[in-house]
């Protein structure tokens, strides 16, 4: 299985303005399904808080910055986004939270599979029982 990790996007400068993109298959490990965004997050505010059984992410802050909170089971991992071209790929069974956002923060996220209901684990304690 594939640890979490950043993945350096393409960065293209140009006097006018700078362009990064992402391509499935290619920059992620997977073909993509769902993307959505998060905005908005009050100070002090925490998003995630769960695990999903097989949907795969890539997490990328297009504006400010914000923390993303990786746990295995054993130990946690923190990583702080806050640039553009930079992705965070994260695989399927990792408790996730994102906290620490930056006034007027946009998180993307790129995800492998439809939004399920069944696919997520929101009780850390159960999640930590299905690692075993």
């Amino acid at each position: 299985m594939m640890e979490p990790h950043i993945i350096q996007l393409p960065k293209l400068l140009d006097p006018r303005g700078n362009l990064s993109f992402i391509e499935e298959n290619h920059h992620i490990p997977f073909k993509i399904e769902r993307t959505y965004w998060i905005y908005d997050v009050p100070g002090g505010e925490t998003r995630g808080g769960h695990a999903y059984k097989t949907l795969q992410e890539m997490v990328v802050a297009l504006s400010g910055s914000f923390d993303v909170v990786l746990h295995d089971g054993r130990e946690e991992r923190r990583f702080h986004l806050n640039r553009s071209y930079y992705g965070l790929y994260v695989p399927s069974m990792y408790w996730r939270s994102m906290e620490n956002f930056s006034t007027n923060s946009v998180a993307l996220v790129l995800a492998n599979e439809v939004y399920d209901e069944k696919q997520y684990i929101r009780d850390f304690e159960a999640f930590k029982l299905a690692k075993q």
